[in-house]
């Protein structure tokens, strides 16, 4: 291809990217930002097996595909709109649209397809107050986080983090047709342990957000204040996680391996907060033991529901 045929197209008019538009079923792949949603996906399958009640094998499935289709058209919107900056950091410049193998056009008109399509198939197959919580979570990180939050306020993750919260609400909507304390429980777990868990990121990317402009805290508040707020939202998150034993849809098996998974992250937490060095090595560890900390939480109370292994405590706290 001559230099001629490359075009280039203006991102929230700042900053021009080439908008070639010679995509690969791979590239759209890679605009539903795949790894977090099988995080989305995973956690959406909790809220589903530990809410009561039954559901039909079928419109299970298509509650959870549904889920990610939402999660993948957010992702597709947020690399739509974010393309400009993620053009000037290292680790999103070569993303399908900063890169043009998508065009700026393509991304947008992909992300809205699946965002259409995914809400009407869960509203149509399996409930509308499902659906209607997919569609906000979509709303929610598209326009309320990648649009206004993320470049204006370093309390972008803090309030973004609701985004990456409802997927277990929505799994829990799909069988019982409503919201309940519980689901609101698994949502304030995620909501927590967001912060900690991308301001690590932020500490050790902080020079990738300044040349973006993004107003991450380390590069607003500085690196003492992101400690700071590392430490104090994961002592924060302690109890949260106590709340599906207290309120009695959790077993021993969870509030056993939840304090000493506890236990651990206030560790790794700790030395971020001690490490005066400017070293990131902290924040990393941190960072990499905080999803694999969701992970085997969340795994700990698919397992106790879906083989009947719970013993559940007497609720504490009732409603």
């Amino acid at each position: 291809m001559s230099d001629s045929s490359i075009t280039t197209s203006t991102i929230n008019g700042t900053r021009s990217v080439p908008d070639i538009g010679m995509a690969a079923p791979a590239d759209y792949f890679e605009l539903l930002k795949p790894r977090v949603m099988s995080l989305v996906i995973f956690t959406g399958l909790v809220g589903l097996v530990v809410a009561p009640g039954a559901i039909n094998p079928v419109i299970a499935f298509t509650a959870l595909l549904c889920v990610a289709i939402g999660a993948g058209a957010s992702g597709a919107l947020n690399m739509w709109y974010d393309a400009d900056i993620d053009l000037k950091m290292k680790r999103t410049a070569n993303r399908p649209v900063p890169s043009g193998r998508v065009t700026s056009g393509e991304a947008f008109g992909f992300g809205i397809t699946l965002s259409i399509g995914s809400v009407l198939t869960m509203g149509l197959a399996v409930n509308w107050v499902a659906a209607g919580l997919l569609a906000f979570t979509i709303f929610f990180y598209a326009v309320i986080y990648t649009i206004w939050l993320k470049r204006s306020t370093p309390q972008n993750i803090v309030i973004g983090g609701a985004a990456g919260a409802f997927p277990p609400m929505i799994g829990w909507a799909a069988v019982t047709g409503s919201v309940s304390v519980e689901s609101i429980a698994l949502f304030l777990i995620i909501f927590m342990w967001t912060p900690p868990h991308f301001w690590a990121l932020a500490l050790f990317s902080s020079s990738d957000y300044e040349a973006a402009g993004v107003p991450m805290l380390p590069n607003v508040a500085g690196e003492a204040a992101t400690r700071n707020q590392i430490m104090l939202y994961s002592i924060l998150l302690m109890p949260v996680t106590a709340l599906p034993s207290l309120l009695g849809f959790a077993g021993l098996i969870y509030t056993g391996v939840t304090a000493a998974l506890g236990l651990g992250f206030l560790v790794f937490a700790y030395r971020v907060w001690r490490d005066a060095k400017g070293e990131y090595k902290t924040a990393r560890q941190l960072f990499a033991y905080s999803i694999l900390y969701l992970f085997l939480l969340f795994s700990v109370l698919l397992v106790e529901q879906g083989f009947g292994l719970a013993a559940p405590l007497t609720p504490l706290v009732t409603f």
